[in-house]
């Protein structure tokens, strides 16, 4: 049974990044696909696809292609910020400014789950999931 399984997607990634991985695959979730997609938006993943079993019993899972290898890897860091003993949520006017605008954070607000920045364009606060660069 897992506890947090979108902090073990975040080290499937972190894993795979600075293995200098190609591909990796995770089992799929909305919420897993809807952070790989803002990662692929903003440049960290280089493709995000579902691939369903051919099997009615095979489950769901997330194909995802990483980008940049060795030192050019993409995701240096990626780090969960709010996990399921502590959540931390923030307003509108309180979302972090990773690395002066070099990385990006997460939000899952009441629109859906967005990045930092669209979020506070849009004036929407809620549960920060994770910060990346």
């Amino acid at each position: 049974m897992q506890t947090d399984p979108i902090a073990d997607f975040l080290t499937i990634l972190r894993n795979a990044s600075r293995s200098s991985k190609a591909e990796v695959k995770v089992p799929y979730s909305r919420m897993k696909s809807a952070i790989a997609h803002i990662l692929k938006k903003q440049g960290y993943l280089a493709e995000v696809e579902m691939i369903t079993g051919e099997k009615k019993t095979a489950r769901p899972h997330l194909h995802i292609k990483m980008r940049g290898t060795g030192k050019t890897r993409a995701i240096t860091s990626i780090r969960r910020v709010s996990t399921p003993g502590l959540r931390r949520y923030v307003g509108a006017d309180e979302i972090p400014n990773v690395l002066n605008g070099m990385g990006i954070s997460i939000l899952s607000t009441s629109q859906g789950i967005m990045a930092g920045h669209e979020a506070k364009q849009r004036r929407l606060g809620g549960e920060l999931l994770l910060e990346t660069y």
